[in-house]
């Protein structure tokens, strides 16, 4: 029975990604802050699912992911869904920086722990979901845009030094466009995705073992076009996406 950790799991991408895995057979691990979400999860799937309150922000997060390691008895696969974003057209700095501690600490920091883990291993995949805001500065979501742009390519250099070393992990960088989250709760959205829809899509790009994932046509069009224009021009732009 393959084995799937998913941190960032009581919301949103995360609970639906967890709840196609379930249904797969497969015995998954699920971690996050909303401590009623992971009673209803192990009360309603005793057998195959294991909890664990976790907060990639707090220093014993990697302790707490070894933790549910244990407890589900090894980990094939690690799925990082953890992040937060909002717009800040006023740059408060709270959300600036907070976004930073999620998003780039916080991430460094689970990821270092299932790398780590894979390598000792000798094998595994580490799978987690960015974003197509890392494509572009976004003038209304800098340091969403930023940490995003951030691990898109921390993902891609972990990739080729895994390669460079010969190890036997794989990687896959997730990036879907705009989806119907509590994440993106007070805007309005063009293109708008159910996480149901994506989480099946994210489950593709998993089983197939992509290296990276742009979720879904739309959104690959939409960043085929991004990339091809110019900074001069990109920063005269007025994106917004409310």
């Amino acid at each position: 029975m393959k084995r799937i950790v998913i941190v960032g799991a009581t919301s949103g991408i995360g609970l639906e990604v967890a709840k196609l895995y379930m249904a797969k057979g497969w015995k998954v691990g699920v971690a996050g802050r909303n401590v009623s979400v992971l009673e209803w999860l192990k009360a309603s799937n005793s057998e195959s699912v294991e909890t664990q309150v976790l907060d990639v922000c707090r220093e014993d997060a990697a302790q707490r992911l070894n933790g549910l390691v244990k407890k589900l008895g090894g980990m094939d696969v690690y799925l990082h869904c953890a992040g937060i974003g909002k717009q800040n057209m006023d740059l408060e700095e709270s959300i600036e920086t907070g976004t930073v501690q999620t998003n780039v600490a916080g991430f460094v920091r689970m990821v270092m722990a299932v790398f780590h883990f894979f390598e000792k291993q000798g094998s595994g995949h580490i799978a987690v979901i960015s974003s197509i805001a890392g494509t572009k500065g976004l003038g209304a979501a800098p340091s969403y845009s930023a940490t995003k742009c951030f691990q898109n390519s921390y993902m891609e250099a972990l990739e080729q030094q895994i390669r460079m070393r010969g190890l036997d992990i794989r990687v896959t960088d997730i990036r879907p466009g705009f989806v119907d989250t509590p994440l993106l709760q007070g805007g309005t959205y063009p293109a708008l995705m159910r996480p149901e829809k994506v989480a099946k899509a994210i489950v593709r790009a998993i089983d197939r073992k992509k290296s990276v994932a742009v979720i879904d046509w739309k959104y690959r069009i939409l960043v085929f076009f991004w990339r091809m224009i110019p900074r001069y021009l990109w920063v005269r732009m007025n994106i917004r996406t409310r």
